[in-house]
């Protein structure tokens, strides 16, 4: 839809991402009815801009009388599509849409997108640093925009952007499973078992990530993991031309970064080039090697001048809730982890430390297979503490000490801040308390980022 004027557009979700599109409508001159499951007690942000904008809204519920003479239903990336509204909606052969499908549609300039069930805002943090470096020292008044997944959700933002800007977008499969845009930089990190508590299955989780290549034109750019089994079997469906990443160099035919020595090298064609030695990476761990590999090809699909890259990887730190330092105390080193709501999140995070862990595990459970972090921590993790609804799930795959193994213990508490308090007990010289839960903070926070927050505020406390 490119005329929204006098439109009746129905936003399900009154979150961040509804709320910006709600915005973005009202100033397109669309008729918008903004709908949440939620109580009205907990919707006040959402109150506070309808009566401003002249908002219809439903809360408590999502009534199907909505649906009465509505052109679109837009739906917020933490909405099933199987709810009623939703089924009722494509009953009518009303369309369906959400924030980013419209952002695609209004953008004016060219778009990023980034994948994968790890790594993504790492990732798409850093080369939206590459973008504003390659700006800035071109000296050139085009401006880079990040957002989507994280932070600002760019649809509040792209009535400003202009056509030699950059936009770099995180986008999850829920955003993705609805959409028939595709970015011009389309980069997939990886597909690891994730989010099946709202998809129905692997293939349907692959299939919502595959909508990042799917309708991708000639003069576009895909960029897959080489590494990654799950990335890499989409290489088939690219219509354009790959640029791959890895750790090792790719075939001669093939474009791609890889680590050669102790250097990042680009190799397109026949032509390889020095990008940057990997000593200038300020970030812990082999995924976040990883990542960086990943950004620099996604950096060359967009013809960022190397030098920018390079400034940009000596630069960055990293991203909050992500191993983030917190604190030394007791001789231990305290990390933040929160962003791991997989376990296979966790596992990366765990072989990133080689001194003794102490393992804050729990949260809520995506319907996600524990036995393969299970092994490793039995393996590799001096002491577990879990917490949380997950906890009694992870216990049973952890099973009971077993002769000959690393790990010491495993103790169960109800809460995060009682986990902590025993971390606290237990850690002593040269240890790593690491709190990277592997499921949801649903059971307890609004987000990762609350639980993070009300981590790094018990641990400062301590």
């Amino acid at each position: 839809m490119s005329d929204f004027t006098a439109k009746k557009v129905v936003v399900v979700g009154a979150a961040r991402q509804g709320l910006a599109l709600s915005r973005f409508l009202v100033r397109r001159g669309a008729q918008v009815f903004l709908t949440d499951a939620r109580p009205p007690a907990e919707l006040d942000e959402a109150a506070s801009l309808a009566e401003k904008l002249g908002i219809v809204v439903a809360f408590g519920s999502h009534p199907l009388e909505l649906l009465d003479g509505a052109n679109l239903v837009c739906l917020s990336g933490g909405v099933s599509p199987t709810i009623p509204l939703v089924q009722e909606a494509q009953r009518r052969s009303i369309p369906l849409s959400n924030d980013s499908q419209i952002f695609l549609e209004e953008c004016p300039a060219q778009v990023i997108g980034i994948t994968g069930s790890a790594g993504k805002t790492t990732t798409t943090s850093l080369v939206g640093l590459m973008a504003r470096k390659h700006f800035e020292m071109k000296n050139l008044p085009n401006r880079a925009w990040v957002g989507g997944n994280i932070g600002t959700p760019l649809i509040d933002e792209v009535d400003e952007m202009r056509e030699d800007d950059l936009a770099v977008v995180e986008l999850s499969s829920f955003q993705l499973e609805l959409m028939t845009r595709s970015p011009q930089v389309a980069a997939i990190l990886n597909i690891t078992p994730n989010h099946l508590d709202r998809h129905a299955s692997m293939a349907a989780y692959t299939a919502a990530k595959a909508n990042i290549l799917r309708f991708q034109h000639a003069g576009d750019v895909a960029v897959l993991n080489r590494d990654d089994a799950g990335a890499w079997a989409l290489a088939d469906q690219a219509k354009t031309d790959i640029l791959s990443f890895g750790l090792r160099q790719p075939p001669a035919h093939q474009s791609g970064t890889y680590i050669e020595g102790d250097w990042i090298w680009l190799q397109i064609g026949r032509e390889r080039l020095k990008m940057l030695p990997t000593e200038w990476i300020q970030l812990r761990g082999s995924h976040n090697l990883m990542n960086v590999v990943a950004a620099c090809a996604i950096a060359a699909g967009a013809t960022l001048a190397l030098p920018a890259i390079q400034t940009a990887v000596e630069e960055f730190q990293g991203v909050p809730h992500r191993l983030e330092f917190v604190r030394h105390f007791n001789g231990a080193d305290w990390y933040n982890d929160s962003i791991a709501t997989a376990p296979e999140r966790t596992i990366a995070a765990i072989q990133a430390f080689n001194q003794p862990i102490i393992l804050l595990l729990g949260g809520r459970d995506k319907n996600l297979p524990w036995e393969k972090l299970a092994d490793l921590v039995r393996r590799k993790v001096s002491r577990v503490v879990l917490f949380g609804e997950a906890a009694d799930l992870i216990a049973e795959a952890i099973g009971p000490r077993r002769p000959g193994q690393f790990l010491k213990s495993v103790q169960k508490c109800e809460t995060l801040h009682e986990a902590v308090k025993i971390a606290a007990s237990q850690a002593g010289e040269g240890d790593v308390v690491l709190l990277s839960p592997g499921g949801t903070s649903f059971d307890a926070f609004k987000d990762f980022e609350e639980r993070g927050e009300a981590f790094k505020n018990w641990v400062n406390a301590l």
